[in-house]
């Protein structure tokens, strides 16, 4: 959230449109300490991956062209 600037109102629902197009994957991960609570960890795949190169022009480290927009 705070590499983008977006809202976890706008982030997580991002998220899950994009784990449903198979472009991210996300694990349940339980709490590393106690009183933490549980959450999503969420991972680029393969897909996801090829279109954040393609969005990116190839760029390692350039944002994504258009990818929000």
């Amino acid at each position: 959230m705070e590499a983008t600037g977006l809202l976890s109102g706008t982030l997580y629902p991002l998220l899950i449109r994009m784990t449903e197009q198979g472009l991210v994957e996300a694990e349940w991960r339980e709490p590393a300490q106690p009183g933490r609570p549980a959450r999503y960890a969420y991972r680029l795949t393969a897909a996801g991956a090829a279109l954040a190169h393609d969005l990116s022009g190839g760029a390692p480290g350039q944002p994504f062209r258009g990818a929000l927009a």
